[in-house]
């Protein structure tokens, strides 16, 4: 999926994020479904013990001024980054898409998100506790 086509407004509540440099911006609508994620994949595209993601339907937002670069970071998915200062904005998977994650960290009020679950949970690290007694889904990495 091409990232950077505008979402279409669908819900009522909306949250707004963007990159670290503030040259792209973004609103979304409605609640995500946020998680953790434990995979390798995760760990080593955000350089950190796990990533924290919200899924939205390609529908749920849109870009407020120039829309993220796109690169392919695995054999099933890509990644939308800002040009100017590298943050990672987006994850959506090639096909069937029907949802892409917005790095929980990208959201301007990410206190707000309310996590949900642990995905990847057969590979975390074994220091990392937190969201342990959130449930944990699809356990492996999904290639």
């Amino acid at each position: 999926m091409n990232t950077g086509e505008n979402f279409i407004r669908a819900i009522a509540i909306e949250r707004t994020g963007g990159c670290l440099c503030r040259k792209i911006r973004y609103w979304v609508a409605g609640d995500p479904r946020v998680h953790y994620c434990h995979c390798d994949i995760c760990r080593g595209a955000t350089g950190s013990a796990f990533a924290v993601l919200a899924w939205l339907p390609p529908t749920g937002g849109s870009w407020q001024s120039e829309e993220p670069t796109c690169r392919r970071s695995s054999p099933l998915a890509q990644r939308g980054f800002c040009q100017a200062c590298g943050t990672q904005l987006t994850l959506a998977y090639d096909a069937p898409v029907q949802e892409i994650a917005l790095p929980v960290g990208t959201f301007d009020n990410p206190a707000e998100l309310e996590l949900q679950h642990n995905h990847g949970s057969a590979q975390p690290l074994s220091w990392v506790c937190c969201g342990i007694d959130l449930p944990h889904r699809d356990r492996a990495e999904r290639w």
